[in-house]
């Protein structure tokens, strides 16, 4: 599990293929400093393990179903990523539960800067939106955000300087891909929701 919490921006040191997946080289001052090989850490809000370390460089592996489903295929050597590593019981949980399981991937639809703050709109499928609020929270690429307006097909949240200076997200254009995982609670609404649609009784 996860808090939505970015610890640090690494940057992708070096990329290898391996076999129908990559081997991602992420250099990390921070998140490295007690990784352990098995570690879970979340890269752009994806649970990925430690596979090798190297000082300050850790490696994951990404097989091609992660590839496909998140925006960890379009990482570039020298491109930032967003890392977490795992809550550990008894720490301050200052986002929302992120559990690194990667829902969908959306893109960046609009983007309207305000001085040093932005309100960013992102496309998103209508699958996913069932399971927004106006108030609740969402994952970007890891970074836990409170989302503003809920609309069928796309959804947008206000950031602030910090979040904008600390993250990838700062860097993020028109069209760019990100990595989305909607709250856990939400999920278990949607199915219970479901199940008297169905005519099921309530649990």
């Amino acid at each position: 599990m996860f808090t939505g919490l970015v610890e640090e921006c690494g940057v992708v040191e070096r990329i290898e293929r391996r076999g129908p997946g990559v081997r991602l080289y992420v250099r990390a001052a921070v998140v490295s400093a007690d990784a352990q090989l098995g570690d879970s850490i979340a890269n752009n809000g994806c649970c990925l393990t430690v596979v090798a370390r190297d000082g300050d460089v850790l490696a994951f592996d990404a097989g091609s179903e992660t590839l496909s489903r998140t925006n960890l295929g379009q990482l570039t050597e020298g491109g930032g990523v967003n890392l977490e590593r795992s809550l550990r019981v008894g720490d301050r949980l200052g986002g929302h539960y992120v559990t690194g399981h990667i829902d969908a991937t959306g893109a960046l639809d609009e983007r309207v800067d305000e001085g040093e703050w932005s309100k960013f709109w992102f496309r998103v499928p209508r699958s996913l939106t069932k399971q927004m609020v106006s108030k609740g929270s969402i994952a970007v690429d890891g970074v836990s955000l409170t989302l503003v307006d809920v609309e069928p097909e796309r959804f947008s949240v206000a950031l602030i300087p910090h979040t904008l200076s600390v993250t990838t997200l700062g860097k993020l254009a028109p069209g760019d891909a990100v990595n989305l995982e909607t709250d856990l609670l939400a999920k278990y609404v949607e199915k219970q929701l479901e199940g008297r649609e169905d005519g099921a009784p309530p649990s």
